[in-house]
């Protein structure tokens, strides 16, 4: 059998911070936004990486590390290949999470709601300014498909380039585009000591669009 008691005995202690109700704003989205323009501001590596939470049409889960590119009234915004696992399975059942963990900050925060895809424009100005490489690199990946080695997807990198050459202008790719996380409930956490950290949820009805209504957990 193995020893895992190296991992049973790590410990942090938490203590850093703490919420109260009356310093956070009753707009859940503009508070998302300050605890991410603080993360970034404080250094924070990779501050906007997100896990991805879907499931797919027999209800089996699956997660991935995921760049949050934008924070709005309308949502998360993300960039994908829609012929990928996380779009396919966001087809089947619009219903995603996401977690940010700021660990520097002993921080995180829980998005859960539906996914609708972002406008053509949209999608067409992010991919612009993505590097070159990136955008050849989503001409030339098949984005969760298998693939027989290494060698095969260099070498669709290779073609990308040979048939772009001496453009500046590379078009996005059909099934290359942005998703939107429309949040539903955001849960706002911080570490606290004796693991008694502080949970405050807000969280409306997607029907209605009411207002965010806030409660405590229990941690």
């Amino acid at each position: 059998m193995t020893d895992h008691s190296a991992i049973r005995n790590i410990r942090q202690s938490y203590d850093s911070g703490s919420l109260h109700e009356d310093d956070l704003s009753m707009d859940p989205v503009s508070e998302l936004q300050a605890w991410m323009e603080q993360a970034v501001s404080e250094g924070v590596p990779e501050p906007q990486a997100m896990t991805l939470a879907t499931v797919d049409a027999d209800g089996n889960p699956s997660a991935r590390i995921v760049l949050c590119r934008g924070i709005s009234e309308q949502g998360l915004l993300f960039f994908t290949n829609y012929a990928g696992r996380k779009a396919t399975e966001l087809a089947d059942d619009g219903r995603a999470a996401a977690v940010f963990f700021w660990q520097p900050q002993e921080r995180q925060v829980r998005v859960e709601g539906r996914v609708q895809r972002a406008s053509t424009a949209e999608s067409d100005d992010y991919f612009a300014s993505r590097p070159r490489e990136s955008r050849l690199g989503a001409w030339a990946s098949p984005q969760s498909q298998i693939i027989e080695s290494r060698e095969v997807l260099e070498q669709n990198l290779v073609a990308q380039r040979e048939r772009f050459e001496g453009e500046e202008r590379i078009p996005r790719p059909p099934e290359w585009g942005g998703l939107r996380l429309v949040p539903e409930r955001i849960e706002f956490w911080q570490g606290r000591a004796s693991r008694l950290h502080d949970r405050l949820v807000y969280s409306r009805s997607a029907e209605t669009g009411a207002e965010w209504k806030r409660v405590r957990l229990a941690p």
